[in-house]
């Protein structure tokens, strides 16, 4: 058996009893062994939940960097507290799993970055989708070249009424913004990961907010969906430095008969292409003169009574990162493609802001 691994936890709420508790509870060798949240009672109740009998519990984060055995920390707070808390953690020498995206900033994903240079200790960002089957498989057929070069590429996350509307989501503070920032950072993030590119030269974007009742059908009710200053949806147009070209569409909340879910994408190469909507891959090529599509089954299945052993991407995504620690290999999600995202999704609202292209350096 591996190496007990102990973990913090800062932040209690819905991503953290929802994702990553549960799924490092699933991993052998982790011990969740204290819990931070601004609400008492939250990190009272995931110690309850999740943790060792003697776990710690607080509500100042710093109180929890302070405890020398620890040594891996998952900063689950809203966007705006991911910079600051993350490189406290990093200089107190705790390797760091940051919920997505990055950072409520651009800046504060470069800082960020820079923190776990300085530190040598490891900083990954909770992009799951990047840890499904389809994904693994979409990654492995790509490098073996049967798309030849991929020049052109369409990234999803549209909803067609599921604004959230619960905690800080329709805070633009808290944030940093919608849709975009949402579940837009998921597919974009999946995208650049099979392109395997990271360079971008432009963007341009839009947001949207015009629909005369946003609340209406909304899955999870009104509840601020009719007030918020957010965007309901937004598109944008991205030049990579190698001349390949990325349209992404977002929405939380659109008139759209097609809704894509988040970590969607269609990518498009000189030799074949490949999407990967709704967790079904599907590939398209020309052989032997004619069209083909073939729809690629990455269940574990097969068998009568049995459905397979795949992990979800969550708990996927939680293996992969322990292993990469005790082992000292590098994390699936490296921080400095994570900040290229979000300077892309910071782009997208700039643009939109100004009516006029981002140029990158």
């Amino acid at each position: 058996m591996a190496r007990i691994v102990k973990v913090g936890i800062i932040g209690c709420g819905g991503i953290a009893n929802n994702k990553h508790m549960p799924s490092l509870s699933k991993v052998e060798n982790v011990r969740m062994v204290a819990f931070c949240d601004l609400i008492p009672e939250r990190a009272q109740k995931a110690k309850e939940k999740f943790g060792t009998p003697d776990a710690f519990v607080c509500t100042d984060y710093k109180e929890l960097l302070a405890i020398e055995d620890i040594e891996v920390v998952h900063v689950l707070t809203p966007n705006r507290e991911h910079a600051e808390i993350t490189i406290d953690a990093l200089h107190a020498g705790k390797h760091v799993m940051c919920e997505k995206p990055m950072a409520k900033t651009a800046e504060g994903a470069r800082r960020m970055c820079a923190a776990a240079r300085e530190t040598g200790k490891k900083l990954a960002i909770g992009y799951q989708h990047r840890m499904k089957p389809q994904a693994q498989y979409a990654r492995e057929y790509i490098e073996s070249g049967a798309l030849g070069e991929i020049y052109y590429a369409n990234c999803y996350a549209i909803r067609r009424r599921g604004t959230p509307n619960w905690g800080v989501f329709l805070d633009e503070e808290a944030q940093g913004g919608g849709p975009i920032i949402d579940i837009a950072t998921h597919s974009l993030d999946l995208t650049l990961y099979l392109m395997n590119n990271y360079e971008p030269e432009m963007v341009v974007g839009k947001t949207h907010k015009k629909l005369e009742h946003p609340e209406a059908g909304n899955i999870w009710g009104d509840n601020g969906v009719s007030t918020t200053p957010l965007e309901e949806a937004a598109c944008a147009f991205i030049r990579m430095k190698n001349g390949a070209t990325i349209m992404l569409e977002t929405s939380w909340a659109l008139n759209t008969d097609e809704p894509i879910q988040e970590g969607s994408c269609v990518l498009c190469g000189s030799k074949a292409g490949l999407s990967l909507k709704n967790n079904k891959l599907r590939i398209n090529k020309v052989e032997l003169g004619r069209q083909i599509v073939s729809d690629v089954d990455c269940s574990a299945g097969g068998v009568a009574f049995y459905d397979g052993a795949s992990l979800s991407p969550a708990e996927a995504e939680a293996r992969a990162w322990i292993d990469a620690i005790v082992n000292d290999t590098e994390q699936i999600v490296k921080p400095e493609q994570a900040m290229v995202v979000s300077e892309i999704l910071e782009a997208i609202y700039v643009s939109s802001k100004t009516g006029k292209p981002v140029f990158f350096d």
